[in-house]
């Protein structure tokens, strides 16, 4: 037996809940930063504020993905993770804006995207449990248009909310504006009730059913190079490789202190989270000394371990592709308000209207990502995965590049054209290619690992670009949307290197 195709209103159904869950993301992208400059954070200290973004996704992910692999239950297998992270977001995105401190919203994020997390990690593996091979780029592009529909509207929603209905998008010093208030109750609402449709509108196969579609459990032999056999990865492998990773750790974070007095907490997040990593690879060792290898934390370091070829090749594309997002997310607010809009005070009106501008461009990719998420499967189909993905980061880094010579901020929606590209292929493309390569029984475990070559880079950012842009740029923003750009170019090469063994099946 193979899984039936699905019509186009039952892939619309199944992704819906994306529209909700790019609300969240996207009122948060374009408007954190400004949240926490108002509420006096540096420009050098925002990259650390975000941190609890993607260290948040680190964590829940694959615990996530590994539990929604061994649910079942009245809503099935992946929609209670759906509904429950909706409805935690939802109230994180209610009470962010009416932070009274800089120390509430940072603890506001991080709840905010530990919730979006728990909804959005299980929504990658619905896609490989519910679709036949062939209609998987379709799933995953079906997502992009919802993540970039929901995205235009979120993101421009202060802009629009002053200039339509004019509501204030000044405050006092220290207070957030009317306008994002109100974005992000609006953004709540529409969270929760987006997860809802998909909840309601969809029924997902039974773990009787997918096991007897014989293309849902991808034959072992597709897992190239990952030597995945029935023993798990050895005591000592574990014990070794832990012991090195808590030793760099260690090193890194005593020269930073004794040698380098560096106080930029950010470098730290790199060594003290190298160090916890040995620590739970030490940890996991014992177990499996113990032969006690049932446990989740055993399991997600041996599939971890044992990745498909596909997924490791993949893994490297993604590092680069998010850095460079995570570099504009973080710094196209400054770096527009500052070098283009020439404004430095964020409690002004000149501030102000540039920020709502970023609101707008990241409308604006968002916008064209939606459009172009239908267009990538049609050249896929006459192409293939790897040189639609190819062209498309090429084009996202050169758009980057051009922030540094426009001038007149009118011009910087042509640029946005080349980021939107990008982005409904990042959205899309490696997940279509990795969900050939991944065993079913193991989709949502391998998706929430995946997750961890989107965090890793962020973290990397987050940790690096602070201390980049004080010491490196003299605290110039744009230097950072540069470095973002050479790095989404070097994504893009190295998809050369990738084995797409579904290549050819988009239907």
């Amino acid at each position: 037996m193979t899984k039936p195709r699905l019509n186009f209103w039952q892939i619309w159904n199944m992704s819906f809940g994306f529209l909700g869950i790019q609300f969240g993301f996207a009122l948060q992208n374009a408007n954190v930063s400004r949240i926490f400059e108002t509420l006096g954070a540096k420009i050098d200290d925002i990259p650390i504020l975000w941190i609890a973004a993607p260290v948040t996704g680190l964590i829940v992910q694959p615990i996530i993905g590994h539990m929604s692999d061994k649910t079942w239950g009245r809503l099935g297998r992946r929609r209670p993770f759906f509904l429950s992270g909706a409805l935690a977001a939802s109230l994180a995105l209610l009470v962010m804006p009416n932070s009274p401190v800089l120390w509430v919203a940072a603890g506001m994020l991080w709840l905010m995207d530990a919730s979006i997390n728990v909804s959005m990690e299980p929504f990658r593996a619905f896609v490989g449990d519910m679709l036949p091979s062939g209609q998987r780029t379709i799933g995953f592009s079906m997502q992009s248009f919802f993540i970039g529909t929901g995205a235009i509207i979120a993101s421009a929603l202060p802009y629009v909310i002053t200039n339509w209905f004019g509501i204030s998008n000044t405050a006092a010093a220290g207070a957030i504006p009317d306008s994002v208030k109100y974005s992000f109750y609006f953004g709540g609402a529409v969270f929760f009730c987006a997860v809802l449709w998909t909840v309601v509108r969809t029924k997902e196969y039974s773990p009787e059913e997918l096991a007897n579609y014989s293309d849902s459990e991808s034959d072992f032999s597709k897992l190239k190079g990952g030597g995945r056999s029935s023993s798990f990865v050895s005591a000592e492998k574990f014990r070794r490789d832990g012991l090195l990773w808590l030793l760099v750790g260690l090193v890194g974070s005593l020269v930073l202190g004794l040698i380098f007095h560096q106080t930029d907490y950010g470098l730290y997040v790199l060594f003290v989270g190298s160090a916890i990593f040995g620590i739970l690879q030490l940890i996991v060792s014992v177990f499996t000394q113990q032969e006690k290898t049932e446990g989740g934390m055993v399991t997600v370091f041996n599939d971890f371990y044992r990745m498909p070829k596909t997924m490791k090749q993949l893994a490297v594309v993604q590092f680069f592709s998010w850095f460079a997002l995570f570099a504009m997310w973080i710094y196209t607010t400054p770096a527009v308000t500052h070098n283009i809009f020439g404004a430095t005070d964020p409690t002004s009106e000149l501030y102000n209207r540039g920020a709502d501008w970023v609101g707008v461009l990241m409308a604006v990719y968002n916008g064209f990502a939606a459009v172009m998420a239908f267009v990538l499967v049609w050249l896929a189909r006459k192409t293939n995965r790897k040189t639609v993905h190819l062209i498309s980061l090429v084009c996202g880094g050169l758009a980057l590049f051009s922030f540094a010579i426009i001038k007149d901020p009118n011009y910087l929606l042509v640029s946005e054209l080349g980021i939107g590209l990008a982005w409904a292929s990042i959205l899309a493309m490696p997940y279509a290619i990795l969900a050939g390569s991944l065993p079913a029984q193991k989709m949502g475990v391998y998706m929430g690992i995946f997750n961890f070559f989107i965090v890793i880079p962020q973290i990397t950012a987050a940790a690096i670009l602070g201390w980049y842009v004080k010491h490196v740029c003299a605290g110039d923003a744009m230097y950072a949307l540069l470095l973002g750009g050479a790095s989404m170019v070097i994504a893009g090469l190295l998809v050369l290197r990738v084995s797409d063994v579904d290549e050819g099946v988009v239907s």
